[in-house]
């Protein structure tokens, strides 16, 4: 369990989230760490989920210094824009610094959907959030993951893991990711 002193000095301590209404309204800045302690506060984030042309999605392990759903699954990056940045350019970015994904291996970046969720985990915090999904399809499958951020890959067959995500359970997914998919209306 997590210290006062090590939230303090947790990274997240000197970041910000944007705070929204359930309709996604922004409402005001937030400090990251208490966005995600004690009860929460409702913030905007985002999940991306890659695909390759075979129908894969690309599942990546949380690193095990996460604060909160470390060595998770998610399908496949999850964060929170900043102040006055979009869900596309935040999905850019952290495709690029969390996988070495840069725009050139894709070109149909798009949003799909967006739930609200609130999940608690273990005694170190909450995520109350509305999610937007982001889904992009990777025409070059090279990756350069980062391993601060990511522990391991996957690449799994999506049609499978959406109608039978049971079989995956010893994967630990991430809620939102789980949301995301139980969501997902396959064209």
């Amino acid at each position: 369990m997590s210290s006062q002193q090590d939230n303090l000095q947790h990274e997240n301590a000197g970041q910000d989230v944007i705070a929204v209404d359930a309709d996604d309204n922004e409402i005001e800045l937030v400090n990251r760490l208490e966005a995600h302690t004690g009860d929460g506060i409702r913030h905007r984030a985002f999940t991306s989920l890659v695909f390759d042309g075979e129908g894969n999605i690309l599942l990546a392990q949380r690193a095990p210094d996460k604060r909160l759903w470390c060595t998770y699954w998610d399908g496949t990056v999850a964060s929170h824009p900043v102040e006055g940045q979009s869900q596309e350019e935040a999905t850019r970015q952290r495709l690029e610094e969390e996988l070495g994904i840069t725009p050139d291996q894709y070109d149909d970046l798009r949003l799909t959907d967006r739930f609200e969720y609130k999940r608690y985990f273990e005694n170190e915090g909450v995520e109350h959030e509305v999610c937007a999904v982001l889904k992009v399809t990777l025409n070059d499958r090279t990756l350069d993951p980062n391993e601060d951020e990511v522990a391991g890959l996957m690449w799994v067959p999506y049609e499978r893991l959406h109608s039978n995500p049971e079989w995956y359970r010893q994967l630990r997914l991430c809620p939102w990711f789980e949301i995301a998919m139980r969501r997902d209306v396959r064209e």
